[in-house]
């Protein structure tokens, strides 16, 4: 005896949650496939198969999202407790329930399940803090992050000290307090990743204020106006909107300065750009105070902003392309393809004359039909969807 059979279970999506308690990617150097649970079958006397189960994916504050195709932004994980749909499950099938008529009581004929789909991306990690602390290397940047939040980066007289961001809060005399980021030094060519490279210059893509530490002494016989020209020029070759970011010079190592004609021309040449200065030494202290006095009451006029340009945004949805599909004309032959015509042969079995029945109905409703003859096909002609070719007939 013919039963009516129920729907198969829909496939698990997968979704990205920021997680407060993640710092880094590391995770993914190990895992690197990521399965949600298939849905299970239906079966007969209309018993529904069971939904897989979601796929959780944690993934540290700051995380950006890409195509790995494209390297266009899917998402950009940077609000707290931030969820969102990365790639969602097929449907299940329908059971023969769905085509059942007063006179086909039990049909031969169900639509099977959707394919489970993969994607391909890029996850790429961007530190978010309020203030960036950039320059040439041994400018002092890893001592000023040490004296003012309880961060323990690696200090010490040679270049690349610092080969990792380092992250610390600031907490000022007054109450407020605000996240501070030591950006590895940037050099000249960095741009075009010399260096530390590009690899740091991102990090500063998520600051809200830049402080330009500069070695106003000169200890290594670098000239303190050359090193503000060069570093911004690093950061407007990377990004025209990075370099007109608000930028504080801070003078450092005024403790060791041998005589005031550096931090004269360097004064003359913040006035020029509009820019504001403050002298500090990071060793003794001198200075501290009032420079991150002023830079928490700064924070309070500056917005949140979206640090993803608007044209490097999605490119990839999550959103079925009901209707999407395409023709091509290659001697002679009519070539269907395209989303819409993947999922449908995905459902169909072709030797059941009765699922047979349902392509062609389907292939009418998506206007396949019509816009094989807006393209001029004839009887006899040949029409190829996906690996299957039919002859047209009228």
């Amino acid at each position: 005896m013919d039963q009516i059979g129920g729907d198969g279970g829909n496939g698990g999506s997968i979704y990205f949650i920021v997680d407060p308690n993640s710092n880094t990617l590391i995770d993914f150097r190990f895992t690197k496939k990521f399965k949600a649970e298939n849905g299970e079958n239906g079966s007969g006397n209309r018993c529904f198969g069971k939904s897989g189960k979601d796929l959780y994916v944690n993934v540290p504050r700051g995380t950006v999202v890409r195509d790995s195709e494209t390297g266009k932004v899917i998402v950009d994980l940077s609000k707290p407790g931030q969820k969102e749909l990365i790639l969602k499950g097929g449907r299940g099938g329908k059971g023969n329930c769905h085509f059942a008529t007063s006179t086909r009581q039990a049909p031969h004929f169900a639509v099977d399940g959707e394919k489970g789909k993969e994607k391909e991306i890029i996850l790429e990690l961007k530190l978010l803090a309020d203030v960036g602390l950039l320059g040439f290397p041994n400018v002092g940047k890893s001592t000023i992050l040490s004296r003012v939040t309880k961060a323990t980066p690696k200090i010490a007289d040679y270049h690349f000290t610092t080969i990792d961001p380092n992250l610390g809060v600031v907490k000022t005399e007054h109450g407020d307090s605000f996240v501070m980021a030591d950006i590895p030094g940037i050099i000249e060519g960095a741009s075009e990743g010399i260096g530390l490279g590009i690899q740091f210059l991102r990090h500063i893509e998520r600051t809200r204020l830049l402080l330009h530490v500069i070695d106003v002494a000169g200890v290594e016989g670098r000239n303190p106006v050359n090193d503000f020209n060069k570093v911004n020029e690093e950061l407007k070759k990377y990004s025209e909107k990075l370099s007109t970011r608000r930028q504080i010079i801070v003078a450092n190592k005024i403790d060791s300065m041998q005589n005031t004609s550096n931090f004269e021309e360097l004064e003359k040449t913040a006035t020029q750009n509009n820019i504001e200065i403050f002298k500090i030494s990071a060793v003794t202290g001198e200075g501290l105070n009032e420079l991150f006095n002023h830079v928490a009451e700064i924070l309070k006029t500056l917005p949140e902003e979206e640090i993803i340009d608007i044209e490097d945004r999605i490119v990839y949805t999550l959103e079925d392309d009901k209707d999407e599909f395409n023709i091509d004309i290659i001697k002679g032959e009519y070539i269907v393809t395209g989303p819409a015509v993947e999922r449908l042969m995905g459902r169909v079995n072709i030797g059941d004359n009765e699922s047979f029945a349902y392509l062609e109905k389907m292939i009418k409703k998506l206007g396949i039909d019509a816009e094989l003859r807006r393209l001029g096909v004839k009887e006899g002609d040949s029409v190829k969807i996906l690996e299957w070719e039919f002859e047209w007939y009228e």
